[in-house]
């Protein structure tokens, strides 16, 4: 004879059983459509600064000091001045959001080893809001004003020597996310002795995985 109340149970156990792994299946379907959602968002978002083109039209920039600077497409501004070293480029972002330029790390040589970005308290806050829209110009400008700058004295023999310098520019999207560093190489160029090319060199995300590697930066 069936014990019906045994069948009973084990049948209210099947689906819940049933239930469970349906649950299961609907929520980590649910989970993947919200990650393809956040990342195809964020992709939206994401900025990625380098150099203007030869055929974009120059770009006059201003200082505080009431200084002008002139910089033709695809080239970087690099000037002595009295005792002050300006430096700028235009630059195009490529990306699909808005770049919003947080800090500047410079160097006075050429740096081949692109392995690692470096530290993030290194970088020198910009004292002007600088901002380029996506598939569009902009331009980023820093400058040498202290004498006893402990780069100063570096900066100054690179660019009287016209050996090749480089600059880190850290920026983010316009909600301070998916932060990156881009390295950009100013290198002197031309018969004028007076013309410095920008050149992209390496792109490091700082929020996002690296495609490039597997560790993640």
């Amino acid at each position: 004879m069936a014990d019906w109340a045994t069948i009973s149970s084990l049948a209210t156990a099947g689906g819940t059983l049933v239930l469970a792994v349906a649950t299961f299946a609907s929520v980590r379907s649910s989970n993947r459509s919200a990650r393809i959602s956040e990342q195809a968002l964020l992709a939206g978002l994401k900025p990625v600064l380098v150099p203007s083109r030869l055929q974009d039209p120059p770009i006059k920039i201003s200082w505080g000091d009431n200084h002008w600077t002139r910089v033709e497409g695809g080239r970087a501004g690099v000037e002595l001045d009295g005792d002050v070293i300006y430096l700028s480029a235009p630059l195009r972002n490529a990306g699909a959001g808005m770049a919003v330029l947080q800090g500047w790390l410079p160097w006075p040589e050429r740096i081949l080893d692109n392995a690692q970005h470096p530290p993030l308290d290194d970088f020198r806050r910009q004292n002007r809001d600088l901002y380029v829209p996506p598939d569009d110009v902009g331009f980023w400008q820093g400058a040498f004003r202290d004498t006893s700058d402990p780069l100063y004295a570096q900066m100054r023999d690179a660019v009287a020597r016209r050996q090749g310098i480089m600059v880190d520019l850290l920026y983010s999207d316009h909600f301070g996310g998916q932060r990156t560093i881009s390295r950009f190489s100013f290198v002197p160029g031309g018969s004028d002795g007076g013309t410095w090319l920008c050149i992209v060199a390496r792109h490091w995300n700082i929020d996002l995985p690296d495609p490039r590697s597997g560790d993640g930066r």
